[in-house]
């Protein structure tokens, strides 16, 4: 498997483990990811000795009426461009008057409502925003009725491509706010991508957000030196937690701007305020972290 498709089994038996799925919808979900019955058995009964962390949901306190930044966000218009292999597809969200630009790269669920949301968030917030939809090659994440087999497409998918979209959404994000700055957020999944395409070389990033995601094996980030990194964890997420300390040595290896947060009794994907391990202060603080390193490191 790829370090991608691996994480993405991981997370799979992680939600067993959790409670958020059935042992049947799991192995489900791992045989069309290609694992077989086998594999799949001996990585969730892994992922349920390894994991230290409690069940979802035991972390989170009551959601706040309000997601962090959405009293102002901004409506979203599907858009198309065209990308190395076809047309991509994308949810774009303009700021009244931009302040730089910002792709935003979705979890293993493919471009739904949640990161349309991200990005009038951010739009909101003076950051006109493009969501990437890395399913565009497959006819576009609406076209999957059943998510798992959205998120086994992605797993099936070549890293290859997913760097060449993610350039290519640049570059509609740099034709769309010309002369402005740019930076890449992503989560999960998308925080994983996030790191690949620092570790790709990508002189055109200012600024770049890993939400939870793992780090690659190895990683150099030499080529993309430029970027300033605010990194975020959950401290109850061990998995991805565990990645931290390749990913800060190579950032002082390259000589980055960094910053990488753990948010005390997050879980992994506390962000995600439509999902079971919503935490609502760490989503807060995250929040307001992120804003104060726009205004520092993309204005």
């Amino acid at each position: 498997m790829t370090p991608l498709q691996r994480y993405i089994a991981e997370e799979i038996a992680t939600d067993h483990a959790d409670g958020l799925l059935s042992r049947r919808e799991a192995l489900r979900r791992l045989a069309l990811l290609g694992v077989s019955a086998t594999a799949a058995t001996t990585l969730m009964a892994a992922c349920a000795k390894n994991d230290g962390s409690p069940a979802a949901g035991s972390a989170t306190t009551e959601p706040a009426a309000t997601p962090p930044g959405m009293e102002h966000a901004v409506a979203t218009t599907p858009v198309t461009w065209a990308g190395p292999a076809g047309e991509l597809q994308g949810a774009w969200a303009a700021a009244a008057d931009p302040r730089g630009g910002v792709l935003v790269i979705h979890e293993n669920k493919g471009l739904g409502d949640w990161v349309r949301s991200v990005a009038g968030r951010l739009a909101g917030a003076g950051y006109s925003a493009l969501a990437i939809d890395l399913l565009s090659e497959e006819g576009g994440t609406s076209t999957f009725t059943d998510p798992a087999q959205a998120t086994a497409a992605l797993g099936r998918t070549p890293p290859e491509r997913f760097i060449a979209d993610l350039r290519s959404g640049l570059d509609e994000l740099a034709r769309r706010v010309p002369g402005k700055k740019l930076a890449v957020i992503g989560f999960c999944f998308g925080g994983g991508l996030t790191w690949q395409l620092l570790a790709a070389g990508e002189p055109r990033i200012a600024v770049a957000v890993p939400f939870y995601g793992p780090a690659p094996d190895h990683p150099d980030f030499a080529g993309s030196a430029q970027a300033a990194v605010l990194g975020f964890y959950g401290e109850l997420d061990q998995r991805v937690l565990a990645t931290r300390p390749a990913a800060q040595m190579a950032l002082q290896r390259a000589g980055m701007v960094h910053d990488l947060v753990t948010e005390p009794g997050a879980d992994h994907a506390f962000f995600n305020d439509t999902g079971p391990r919503y935490n609502p202060a760490a989503a807060a603080d995250a929040w307001h972290r992120l804003q104060d390193w726009f205004t520092a490191h993309l204005d």
